[in-house]
C-alpha cells in the first residue's frame, strides 16, 4: 500500500480498507477507509461509522463508543503492517488501553458519521529489526469536530514467540474442544442490551459478581476463530457490569481504562467483579458516574478497569420518566 492511501484518484474514492489490514473476516465489519503519513511516525487513519450497526446499536440517538474502541482496535494492526513492516501473521497483544469521548459530538446524524483518527506514536520498541510494541496517542474528531481521545499500548510478536507463549492454549481445536460450555445471560435491559444473544455477562448469587459469556458464535465479537477472549468482548464486558451497576440508571459509557495482565482463557470461568459502593459520589459533575471492574480467572487477575457512564439530555430524561434515583454511583477498585 502506498503512503498516502488517498493519492490516486481511485484510491480517494471511499471504500473501506482490506479487511486483512484490519484482521477481520468479515468486509462488512471494516470500518476503516484509509490512512496517510503526516510526520514520523505520526498519521491520519480515517473511518466511517453507520448510523446503525448489528452490535454497536445507538443508544438513545448516540453512536455507540464502543465504536471508537473497534476503529483504535483496526487501527493498531493497520499500522503495524503498512507503517511498520509487520508481516501477516504477527499478532498485536493489547498491555493499555483508554478511551474518553464527548457525548454530543456522538449523536447519530442523517448521514454516516466520518471519523478521523490523529495517531502519534511513542515508546517504539524494536528487536533487531521487528517491531516489538508501540504506543498509540489517538485524537478523534468527526467532520471536522472533537469527538474524543484514545490510548492503546500493545507489544507486536511473531507466531512462533505467540505459540511458544501460549503453549497448549494456542491450538484451536484443543481450545473449541475444552471450551466452556455458554453458560444462561443475565437479563438484555439490565446490562443495556435489546437481545439475549448480545449479553456477554451470566448471573450469579450476587449482584456483583457475573460469569463471562464467550459465545463463540457471535459474528461480530468473534468474526474468525481465536484461542482467547477477544479484547473487544472484555472491553463490551466491562461495559454490561458497569450498565448492570447503575441499573436503572441510564447513560452513555463516554470514559474507560482497561489494563490487561493476562490472557482470558476460553476454557475455564471467568469472573467479572464491581465493587460495593463506598458512600455518596463526590464527582462535581453528577452526571457521570465512574464504574470499577476486575476481571478474574483461576485465581489470577485477567484486568481491572474503570468505566464511566455519563448522563446525557436523552438518558436523564428516561431516567426521570422511570423514576430513576438521580443521585450518581461511584464503585472503587482493588490494587
Amino acid at each position: 500500500m502506498s503512503t498516502d492511501h488517498s493519492a490516486s484518484p481511485v484510491a480517494a474514492l471511499s471504500s473501506a480498507l482490506p479487511r486483512e489490514y484490519v484482521h477481520k473476516s468479515a468486509h462488512s465489519e471494516v470500518l476503516l477507509t484509509g490512512w496517510r503519513t503526516v510526520a514520523p511516525d505520526e498519521y491520519v487513519v480515517t473511518a466511517q461509522w453507520p448510523r446503525t450497526h448489528s452490535f454497536y446499536t445507538p443508544d438513545g440517538g448516540h453512536h455507540d463508543p464502543l465504536l471508537l474502541a473497534e476503529s483504535v482496535r483496526q487501527a493498531i494492526p493497520l499500522l503495524s503492517h503498512v507503517a511498520y513492516d509487520v508481516p501477516f501473521g504477527h499478532r498485536q497483544i493489547w498491555d493499555t488501553f483508554s478511551y474518553s469521548t464527548n457525548a454530543e459530538a456522538l449523536a447519530v446524524g442523517p448521514t454516516p458519521a466520518d471519523i478521523s483518527l490523529h495517531i502519534r506514536c511513542s515508546g517504539i520498541a524494536r528487536r533487531g529489526r521487528r517491531l516489538a510494541g508501540l504506543t498509540m496517542h489517538v485524537t478523534a474528531t468527526r467532520d471536522g469536530q472533537f469527538l474524543g481521545t484514545a490510548e492503546a499500548g500493545f507489544t507486536n510478536q511473531p507466531e512462533a514467540v505467540y505459540q511458544r507463549l501460549r503453549g497448549g492454549n494456542a491450538d484451536l481445536d484443543e481450545v473449541a474442544a475444552r471450551t466452556i460450555p455458554l453458560p444462561p445471560p443475565l437479563t438484555p435491559r439490565r446490562v443495556g442490551r435489546d437481545r439475549f444473544h448480545d449479553v456477554v455477562l451470566s448471573p450469579t448469587s450476587s449482584t456483583r459478581r457475573a460469569q463471562l459469556r464467550a459465545d463463540v458464535t457471535h459474528p461480530i465479537l468473534f468474526d474468525h476463530p481465536v484461542d482467547h477472549a477477544p479484547g473487544m468482548l472484555l472491553l463490551e464486558a466491562v461495559r454490561q457490569a458497569a450498565y448492570r451497576s447503575a441499573f436503572p440508571r441510564r447513560g452513555v459509557l463516554t470514559d474507560m481504562e482497561i489494563r490487561f495482565f493476562r490472557y482470558a482463557e476460553l476454557t475455564s470461568a471467568c469472573w467479572i467483579e464491581t465493587l460495593p459502593t463506598v458512600g455518596r459520589a463526590t464527582d462535581p459533575d453528577r452526571h457521570r458516574h465512574p464504574v470499577s471492574v476486575v476481571a478474574r480467572q483461576n485465581g489470577e487477575e485477567v484486568f481491572t478497569a474503570t468505566a464511566t457512564i455519563t448522563a446525557t439530555a436523552a438518558t436523564t430524561g428516561a431516567a426521570a420518566t422511570t423514576g430513576a434515583a438521580p443521585a450518581p454511583l461511584r464503585v472503587y477498585a482493588t490494587p
